[in-house]
């Protein structure tokens, strides 16, 4: 497995539409393989393969978060049912630093096939259900600046942001206590 560099919003592959996958392959696995990785190392949710430059229908996701690695792969998903609403927080590996609020649907059901080809339905909530119907829009050429409600702002992770001095002129990371 390896890394893959992500792309970013403005690389014109990102505004395509991906191509539906017909066999496993080796290379496939791989791709799958460095999708994973590369999205476990960016500490994202989801990943696309437009994002990392290749026009194949496949999403991996993961939103186990601190919890054990659970990784999911769709190839060739197609959401079949989406109710409820949830509007919340997004960012997107391929928009760094970035994020919107966004409405998405609560629950969706998934029909996708799994690394092995196999044809399997998945529904998820919440979290779940948002990252896949993030992920599913990058195969339409989507990203999601398009659904954001209102503007975009800046964020920056804890490790990002710079120290503050104290008052007796010692430093002290922001967010954290002494």
């Amino acid at each position: 497995m390896a890394l893959r560099e992500i792309r970013i919003m403005g690389d014109p592959i990102l505004e395509k539409v991906s191509k539906p996958v017909k066999m496993m392959t080796p290379r496939t696995k791989e791709l799958i393989g460095d999708m994973l990785e590369t999205m476990y190392e960016n500490m994202g949710v989801g990943l696309a393969a437009p994002q990392v430059g290749v026009l194949k229908r496949i999403v991996v996701i993961d939103t186990s978060l601190e919890e054990e690695p659970n990784p999911i792969v769709l190839i060739n998903p197609e959401i079949i049912e989406a109710d409820g609403e949830q509007t919340g927080e997004e960012g997107c590996l391929s928009l760094p630093g970035k994020a919107g609020q966004v409405t998405r649907p609560n629950h969706v059901k998934v029909r996708a096939l799994d690394i092995n080809m196999e044809p399997f339905e998945l529904e998820g909530e919440e979290l779940l259900a948002r990252a896949v119907c993030h992920e599913c829009d990058h195969l339409d050429g989507i990203l999601y600046p398009t659904k954001v409600e209102g503007e975009l702002h800046d964020v920056t992770a804890p490790e990002d942001e710079e120290s503050e001095e104290t008052e007796d002129g010692e430093e002290a990371e922001n967010g954290t206590e002494a």
